[in-house]
């Protein structure tokens, strides 16, 4: 593996945030690569950096110092229009609180990115069925969100992150909100987008059971590595 080009490189990766006249370290110092087609996880306690670093790797926000590298580009060098069209393109986020959209329909949140990416309408719909049963949604394509389970609402939040078929999926705590069945399915589906699709999976969780079910991890703790390995 180590002869591989890592699909995401973290160098030295530093975000402080000022609180008054306090600095917050969010992340301070933190290296580590992830190969294509892992599923990766990152865990830790509450505050512990873990989302903000997602966020960075996301192109959500920018390091106070250090580097990412994402399939050879350096995110902090991009201009907002380019690391909008890398959010667009290469990234798909899934997140604890689903964030769909209430008034729209299973198939209308998936289309969703899609019309911002300027997707023509037949295929929209076309790859939003197609992704809707591939989550396992083939009989809840019309309905809204309040007529979803939690876990069916993750699944719709799932086909959503891949609605402009991104190399790179990152996801917060998408187990955080859903029962322990229903949990356990998120994290398969999600693991067989690395395995079966070759994607790349990055998944945040404080869940030792979720963590487990990766291939490799790291642990964050007061912004710092502080254990790497693999289950």
């Amino acid at each position: 593996m180590s002869e591989r080009q890592p699909f995401i490189r973290v160098e030295d990766l530093h975000r402080h945030f000022s609180m008054g006249s306090e600095v917050v370290r969010a992340l301070d110092g933190v290296t580590f690569s992830v190969y294509s087609g892992e599923f990766f996880g990152i865990m830790g306690a509450s505050g512990s950096g873990k989302s903000t670093l997602l966020y960075l790797i996301g192109g959500l926000d920018r390091p106070t110092r250090g580097s990412i590298e994402v399939q050879g580009r350096t995110l902090h060098t991009l201009d907002e229009n380019a690391l909008a069209e890398y959010r667009r393109h290469t990234v798909g986020f899934v997140y604890q609180m689903f964030h769909l959209v209430p008034s729209m329909t299973a198939l209308q949140n998936v289309e969703l990115p899609m019309i911002l990416a300027r997707v023509p309408r037949r295929e929209r719909l076309r790859r939003a069925r197609r992704l809707l049963v591939q989550v396992g949604l083939e009989e809840r394509l019309h309905h809204r969100p309040t007529e979803l389970s939690g876990g069916q609402r993750q699944r719709v939040a799932i086909a959503r992150a891949l609605a402009n078929d991104p190399a790179l999926i990152l996801a917060d705590e998408p187990t955080g909100n859903l029962d322990t069945r229903a949990g356990k399915e998120i994290v398969s589906l999600l693991r067989a987008l690395a395995h079966e699709q070759g994607r790349t999976v990055l998944i945040v969780s404080h869940d030792p059971t979720v963590i487990a079910q990766t291939d490799r991890y790291i642990r964050l703790q007061d912004g710092r590595i502080v254990e790497e390995g693999r289950p």
